[in-house]
C-alpha cells in the first residue's frame, strides 16, 4: 500500500490494490494511536480507538470529533484490532479517556484534549481554538470612538444616489460596524459590495487619520492580488485626496507572507511578542482560511488593531482543518444587534434594526444580502441562491428546465467522448487568449473563460481534463505541447516559494521572451507589473487550462464550465457547487447528471469545532 495526498491535500489517504475498499484509518491514524497506547502505560482499546478517531477527523478538516458520533459503535473489524472494538457508552469512555496520561482538561498541557462536553482534541487544535476565541471576544468588545455627526455627513459623499427609505442598506451598516469597534465581519455572496464597503470604510478611518497603517491580506497569492485590485478600482471612485490617504499606499500580500512564516522555521517573524505594525488589518477570502492560520494571524495584532475579516461563508472551507468564517457567522446568523448598535445605526443613517440580546460578537457581523453583479432575470444568481439555500426541488426544476439565457445545463452521459464534447467550448475559450497579442492582453483574454472540475483524478478530474484540453488545442494548431514547457501553457502555482515571491494560486503563462529569446514563465503582478521567471525555477506547479473549484476560490472568469464526474463521491458538496456557480460573471455552462447534481447539492460539508459555543458561551 501507499501513502498519499488526498484530493485537496487534506491529509493522507490509503491507496490499495485494484478492486480493495479503503480503509476506515490511514496508517498515521494507527501509529498515533499505537503512540498514545504506548504513552498511556495501558493496553486499553478505548484509548486507543479515540486517538485514531481524532487524527482520522482532523486529517478530514474537523478541529476535534465530537465521541457522542462513536460511543456505543464498532469501529471497522482489522483496522485497529481483531475482533473489531466496540467503543464504550459516552459517559464510561469519559471516564476512561479522564484518567489516562495522555488526556487533559482545557487549559492542561497533553496531546489530546477533552473538553466539558464530548469533545476530543489534538492539543494544537484546541489551543488555536481557544487562543481565538479568547482574542475574539476582546476586539468585539473593544469599541473605538464614533464622531457621528461627521459619519452622517460623510455617508453621501461615500453612498451617492437616492435613499431607498423603505429598506436597509447593509453595506452602511457594514461600514459602521467597521468603524465603530476593533473587529467586524463582513459576510455575502458574489456582487454583494464586500469590496464597496471595505473601501469605504478605509476611506472614512484615512479620512479620520491620513496616518493609519494598513495592511491587505488574503490566503493565497492569487486572492491577495485580486483584492488589491479591486481595491484599487473601488478606491479611485472615491474622493480621498486632501491628505486621506489613497490605494497606492498599502499592497495587499499572503497572510503568511505578511505574518514572515518561512518553511522550516517553527516561529513567524511576527507574533504575540512582535506584534505587527499595522493599526487595521483586512483579510479577503476568509472562508479559505483554516484555523490554524487565523489564530496565528490574529495573536499576532497589537491591542487596538482593527480586524475586518470578509468572505463568503457559504463557500468552501479551507482544505486545512477549520471552518472559521461559518463559525463565527453562525454565532449571529437569524440574531439581532444590541440596544447599542442599533442606536447607533439609528442615529448615523436612520435605520432599524431587529434589537436582541447580543451574545459574543453577533454585534460585529454584518451580511450583506443585495447583489449589484446580477439581473433579477440571471440564472446564475438564482441557481446559486437555491444552491446555497440547499432547495434540491428548485435546483433539479432548473437544471431541468434550463430556460435561462446566461446558464447552459448538459447531461453528458452517453453523448460522446469528453474530448469531443469539451473541444467546441475549449476552442472558442481559448482560441484568443493563444492569440499573438500584449501580454497584459493575454492575461485579460486567459482570464475571460476557465473549465472547473469537481474533483482531481479520475475521468471528469482536473488532471485528465487538462491532458484532453491540450489534445483539443493541439489538434487545432493553437499549441505544440511537445515539452513540458512550451508557448502559451498557462501554470497555476501550488506551493508557496518567498524567494522567487511565488504563492500558491498564482497563474503564470508561459511564452518566449523577446528579450532573451528563451521560454520564460510571465507573471503580472499589481498594476500591470510584469515578472520573467525562468521555467527551470518554478517551484510546484500544474497546467492550469482546467481548475479544481477548490483551486478557483478568489477568482471570477466572464465564462465557467463546471465539470461534475459522472459517479457519486462526498468530495461532491453542497458549498462545492455553489462555489463553482458562483465564479462565473456572464455565463454558466453545467455539465452533470440530475442525480449528481441534486446528491451535491443535499451534501453539507460539516465540520466539528467548538469554536461556535466558545464565542456564545459570552455576552
Amino acid at each position: 500500500m501507499e501513502l498519499l495526498l488526498d484530493e485537496e491535500g487534506q491529509g493522507l489517504r490509503t491507496i490499495h490494490s485494484a478492486g480493495s475498499m479503503p480503509e476506515f484509518f490511514s496508517d498515521i491514524d494507527r501509529h498515533f494511536a499505537r503512540l498514545m497506547q504506548q504513552l498511556s502505560g495501558s493496553q486499553s482499546g478505548e484509548i486507543m480507538a479515540a486517538s485514531a478517531l481524532v487524527s482520522r477527523y482532523t486529517r478530514q478538516g474537523h478541529i476535534c470529533i465530537d465521541l457522542n458520533a462513536y460511543a456505543g459503535r464498532s469501529l471497522p473489524e482489522g483496522d485497529l484490532s481483531s475482533p473489531a472494538l466496540t467503543c464504550p457508552p459516552l459517559q464510561e469512555w469519559r471516564s476512561i479517556l479522564a484518567a489516562s496520561p495522555v488526556v487533559g482538561s482545557p487549559g492542561e498541557y497533553k496531546p489530546m484534549i477533552l473538553d466539558a462536553e464530548s469533545r476530543l482534541y489534538l492539543w494544537r487544535y484546541w489551543n488555536y481554538e481557544w487562543q481565538l476565541a479568547r482574542a475574539l471576544l476582546g476586539m468585539g468588545r473593544q469599541e473605538t470612538p464614533c464622531d457621528i455627526s461627521s459619519i452622517r455627513e460623510s455617508m453621501p459623499r461615500f453612498f451617492p444616489g437616492p435613499e431607498d427609505r423603505g429598506r436597509v442598506d447593509w453595506q452602511k451598516v457594514a461600514v459602521l460596524v467597521a468603524l465603530k469597534g476593533c473587529l467586524s465581519i463582513i459576510t455575502g455572496g458574489p456582487g454583494t459590495g464586500k469590496t464597496t464597503v471595505v473601501s469605504r470604510a478605509l476611506a472614512m478611518l484615512l479620512r479620520q487619520n491620513p496616518k493609519l497603517k494598513v495592511a491587505l491580506a488574503a490566503p493565497t497569492g492569487k486572492a491577495a492580488q485580486r483584492l488589491e485590485e479591486s481595491l484599487g478600482k473601488t478606491f479611485q471612485l472615491l474622493d480621498t485626496k486632501s491628505g486621506q490617504g489613497s490605494a497606492d499606499s498599502f499592497r495587499a500580500s499572503t497572510i503568511h507572507r505578511l505574518l514572515g512564516m518561512v518553511p522550516g522555521r517553527a516561529r513567524a517573524m511576527f507574533s504575540r511578542t512582535n506584534p505587527l505594525p499595522y493599526d487595521v488589518v483586512v483579510v479577503d477570502e476568509a472562508s479559505m482560511t483554516p484555523l490554524s492560520l487565523i489564530a496565528r494571524l490574529v495573536g499576532a495584532l497589537k491591542p487596538g488593531t482593527r480586524l475586518i475579516l470578509v468572505g463568503d461563508r457559504n463557500q468552501l472551507a479551507s482544505v486545512e482543518p477549520g471552518h472559521v468564517l461559518g463559525d463565527i457567522c453562525d454565532t449571529g446568523s437569524g440574531r439581532g444587534y444590541s440596544e447599542k448598535t442599533c442606536a447607533l445605526v439609528r442615529e448615523a443613517v436612520g435605520y432599524e434594526l431587529p434589537a436582541a440580546q447580543a451574545k459574543g460578537v453577533t454585534d460585529c457581523i454584518v451580511e450583506l444580502k443585495d447583489t449589484y453583479r446580477f439581473g433579477d432575470d440571471s440564472g446564475i444568481r438564482k441557481l446559486g441562491e437555491a444552491v446555497r439555500a440547499g432547495d434540491t426541488a428548485l435546483c433539479l426544476d432548473m437544471v431541468r428546465q434550463s430556460d435561462f439565457p446566461d446558464v447552459f445545463v448538459r447531461d453528458v452521459r452517453g453523448e460522446g467522448s469528453l474530448s469531443s464534447l469539451l473541444s467546441p467550448s475549449v476552442i472558442e475559450g481559448y482560441y484568443p487568449y493563444l492569440q499573438p497579442s500584449g501580454l497584459e492582453e493575454r492575461f485579460t483574454r486567459f482570464g475571460q473563460f476557465r473549465v472547473l472540475c469537481g474533483l482531481r483524478e479520475g475521468p471528469f478530474g482536473v488532471v485528465t481534463v487538462n491532458r484532453l484540453i491540450e489534445r483539443v488545442l493541439s489538434d487545432k494548431g493553437l499549441i505544440r505541447p511537445d515539452r513540458e514547457f512550451y508557448p502559451g501553457r498557462p501554470v497555476l502555482i501550488t506551493a508557496n516559494d518567498y524567494g522567487l515571491r511565488l504563492f500558491n494560486g498564482d497563474i503564470g503563462i508561459i511564452l518566449r521572451d523577446d528579450e532573451e529569446g528563451d521560454l520564460k514563465c510571465f507573471f503580472q503582478g499589481p498594476g500591470g507589473q510584469v515578472r520573467r521567471i525562468s521555467c527551470l525555477r518554478l517551484p510546484e506547479h500544474e497546467t492550469a487550462y482546467a481548475m479544481t473549484v477548490h483551486k478557483s476560490q478568489g477568482s471570477e472568469f466572464d465564462k465557467v464550465v463546471l465539470l461534475l464526474p459522472q459517479k457519486d463521491s462526498p468530495v461532491l458538496t453542497r458549498e462545492l457547487v455553489y462555489t463553482g456557480i458562483t465564479r462565473a460573471r456572464e455565463r454558466l455552462d453545467l455539465w452533470a447528471s440530475p442525480e449528481i447534481f441534486s446528491a451535491a447539492v443535499q451534501r453539507r460539508t460539516e465540520r466539528t469545532s467548538g469554536l461556535y459555543d466558545l464565542l456564545m458561551e459570552h455576552e
